[in-house]
């Protein structure tokens, strides 16, 4: 086995969490290593899917710093569409996953990133909670690199999970909420499709959450998303147009279909609705074979767009994301588990790294899905506890294998609150290595706190 050189933090995963984790620790002096099993950068920040959870329910910022930065360098490649309400529950910000791609190696060539693609994570060398070094396996064979601290933004926890780290997965009941695949569809015409949805509100979700409502009607609110100028609404199960086609068999069952917008160029948006319930994704066989029936309901879902769909009669199939989205796995136990309770009632905390803002949101199979606002339309805290693996000396997690129960995890598990809890995994890993910390329980929380204020994160001052 050879031996790789050594680094000063080393993170496995290059999704939203991994990137931003990489270019803080990278942007604190740390010499960085980014390992990622695929053949590029960026995770779900490349499929299409607008960024949840980076403004809340008022329109507030709530995710600030790397994240702030990584949309800064999309906006100077022409692919930053910017803040959305759905007029629904939440906020997004609608970026191109094609330029996207870009701004992220930007951003991780600024930092100087090692990258490493084509990469597993294989196993991690630990004794008594401590990793002392992570075995790599591509095709240049195996190799085994070295680092104070790792940290984990697989999705699903591995490296947590082979250095001995507790989780907890699905519900009690051994459910999975549903894995996705996202789509694009090109040359959409706005008129007509604003044209329907003032005719026909009924066929839309609007205004579930109070704080998106404030006493408007259906027809108020429609008028609003129209007012707003980009395709951006959701088509809900319960509403005709879609509960007929999901009970004639036109459509396969579904909560809702997602539109939002990807390219004003292309006048292309993003469609989130696929689904394949109760996937243990940790299982590459069963994560594999749901992909053949995905692609058949991108194939339903376009025609049916085509078929019903005022102003999308003429667009075209325009991309497919690179990846299955997967919604949960693994749940790290952590120095503390963040709480349901605590989401929904906007709760703060004194120990917040991060924040989060996404309703409760746990989709099951077939039409049937849970979404709970945030009080208020409000955000919570993400304890530093939630990014700290019991037991585990030398390692950090960010991303949607942090330390929460399922009703919390439904929330924080998107891409804005994972960029800001990778934020804040980097800044402290980078000064552990600096400081040659032993164990991440050493680092005051105070300190990792003033790191991500003076680097613009979001901590407090908002809802």
């Amino acid at each position: 086995m050879m031996r790789c050189e050594s680094y000063d933090v080393v993170v496995v995963g290059a999704g939203a969490a991994g990137v931003t984790a990489a270019a803080a620790a990278a942007r604190g002096g740390a010499k960085t290593l980014l390992v990622e099993a695929g053949p590029i950068p960026g995770g779900e920040l490349l499929s299409g899917m607008a960024v949840d959870g980076a403004l809340n329910a008022r329109g507030e910022w709530i995710v600030g710093g790397v994240a702030r930065e990584l949309f800064a360098e999309l906006e100077k490649l022409g692919g930053y569409i910017g803040p959305l309400s759905d007029w629904r529950l939440i906020w997004y910000v609608c970026v191109d996953p094609e330029l996207m791609k870009l701004a992220v190696l930007r951003l991780l060539g600024r930092y100087k990133v090692n990258l490493l693609l084509h990469t597993v994570a294989l196993e991690t060398i630990h004794v008594d909670g401590k990793v002392d070094g992570l075995v790599l396996l591509n095709k240049s064979g195996r190799c085994v690199v070295r680092a104070p601290v790792f940290i984990d933004c697989s999705g699903d926890g591995d490296l947590a999970v082979s250095a001995g780290a507790r989780y907890d997965m699905g519900s009690p009941k051994g459910e999975y909420q549903p894995v996705s695949i996202m789509f694009r569809m090109a040359g959409i015409e706005k008129g007509p499709l604003f044209s329907f949805l003032r005719a026909h509100p009924e066929h839309f979700a609007l205004g579930e959450s109070e704080a998106i409502r404030g006493g408007r009607t259906d027809a108020q609110i429609a008028a609003e998303v129209e007012r707003q100028g980009e395709p951006c609404f959701f088509l809900k199960a319960d509403g005709p147009l879609l509960g007929e086609a999901i009970d004639s068999g036109e459509m396969y069952p579904t909560a809702l279909v997602m539109v939002q917008p990807t390219s004003r160029s292309r006048r292309e948006v993003c469609l989130n609705t696929t689904r394949v319930a109760n996937i243990d994704a940790t299982r590459t066989h069963a994560l594999s074979g749901a992909l053949s029936e995905l692609a058949g309901q991108v194939t339903q879902c376009a025609a049916f767009m085509r078929r019903r769909v005022p102003g999308f009669e003429k667009a075209e199939f325009s991309g497919l994301a690179p990846r299955v989205g997967i919604r949960e796995t693994r749940r790290i136990v952590g120095e503390y588990r963040l709480s349901g309770e605590e989401v929904l009632r906007a709760r703060k905390s004194e120990a917040a790294v991060a924040k989060g803002s996404h309703h409760v949101d746990i989709h099951q199979d077939g039409a049937k899905q849970v979404r709970i606002p945030v009080d208020g339309g409000g955000s919570y805290d993400i304890p530093w506890g939630c990014l700290v693996p019991k037991g585990l000396k030398n390692v950090l997690m960010a991303g949607r294998c942090f330390s929460a129960d399922r009703e919390a995890h439904g929330s924080a598990r998107v891409m804005g609150p994972c960029m800001g809890m990778g934020h804040a995994v980097g800044a402290a890993a980078s000064i552990i290595a600096d400081e040659g910390i032993e164990d991440v329980r050493w680092l005051p929380v105070s300190t990792v706190r003033e790191r991500l204020r003076s680097e613009g994160a979001v901590l407090d001052g908002v809802h």
